[in-house]
């Protein structure tokens, strides 16, 4: 049985996601299982490729739905999940008992492990770091903007590491041993450390750029890093400079070369306080995401798009019509 689990990449909880339904489909459907974790980057239209589901099953995890006939599983948390025409009624028009959806759910890892405990008995308690990590990471319910930047934790660690990872091969490692390993000693091993050497450094290093790069005006942060080198920035970075901004609008360019247009609501302020559904704004633009957090892509040759979408979104943050 040849199974593809299609899940989020580059983020903590897509990993964690699919560990935990790795763990679950193994100890649940079908021990000898092959998973293959085919990590899924969002982008306009259909993100999906023919290759995706050559499989005896397939699984989407932390991502985008599909009416795609071979999908066979389906666990997603984003306000975001359902874009094409059509996806949100194939959804709820299926009865097969095995595609599950909550926006209200804090992490995706979460939800698949409490629909494959109450549907199907399997038992997570095994798994309570992970989970307990997934949830924290995802709703970004750290006490202070210090300690995901400052990344003390080894489960900070973990999350840099599956934010920065662009190997498959090391991505699947990763994930068989979220299932597996304890988060001190996953933290030491030689692979994590190999990749995490340079992306520690470099760390330091964009924590003083964005210190330079952030402005901001009428409760909302901007920055534009599209002259950098490609790669991914830590998320939190605006708010460790900025503790008391609203909402922050960013552009990057992505590992793959696409533009980045990253947006949230500050995750240390009160949330009945957010004025806005930042999935629908970035929706507008083929992206989405959270009420709280999202984010859209462009391609390398779109940065005129990239700029506009960044002015719209902060304008409408700001209180404009």
């Amino acid at each position: 049985m040849r199974v593809h689990v299609l899940h989020h990449a580059n983020c903590f909880d897509g990993a964690a996601s699919a560990a935990i339904f790795a763990a679950f489909y193994r100890a649940c459907v079908d021990a000898s299982a092959d998973l293959v974790f085919l990590p899924k980057q969002h982008r306009p239209g259909d993100p999906f490729v023919p290759e995706d589901f050559e499989a005896d099953d397939v699984a989407i995890l932390d991502f985008r739905y599909t009416a795609h006939p071979r999908l066979g599983w389906f666990f997603d948390h984003h306000a975001s999940a359902f874009q094409l025409a059509g996806e949100r009624a194939h959804f709820e028009a299926d009865t097969g008992g095995r595609k599950f959806y909550d926006p209200r759910a804090p992490s995706c890892a979460g939800f698949v492990a409490a629909c494959a405990t109450r549907h199907f008995g399997f038992d997570v308690r095994p798994h309570a770091e992970l989970l307990r990590w997934a949830e924290l990471i995802d709703s970004a319910a750290f006490p202070d903007p210090a300690m995901p930047v400052t990344l003390a934790d080894p489960a900070l660690r973990l999350m840099t590491f599956a934010e920065q990872n662009r190997d498959r091969a090391l991505g699947t490692r990763f994930i068989e041993d979220l299932v597996s390993t304890p988060f001190a000693e996953l933290a030491t091993l030689d692979y994590l450390d190999a990749t995490l050497g340079p992306v520690l450094e470099r760390h330091q290093r964009d924590i003083t750029l964005l210190a330079q790069r952030c402005a901001a005006r009428q409760g909302v942060l901007e920055f534009n890093l599209l002259d950098q080198p490609p790669r991914a920035y830590n998320k939190f970075i605006p708010y460790f400079h900025y503790p008391k901004i609203r909402y922050v609008v960013g552009l990057s360019i992505g590992p793959d070369g696409s533009i980045k247009l990253t947006a949230g609501y500050n995750p240390w302020l009160p949330r009945d306080a957010r004025e806005h559904d930042i999935s629908v704004l970035c929706e507008r633009f083929g992206g989405g995401g959270h009420p709280y957090v999202g984010g859209a892509s462009f391609g390398p040759d779109g940065v005129a798009q990239a700029l506009d979408a960044q002015r719209q979104i902060a304008e409408v943050l700001r209180g404009a019509p």
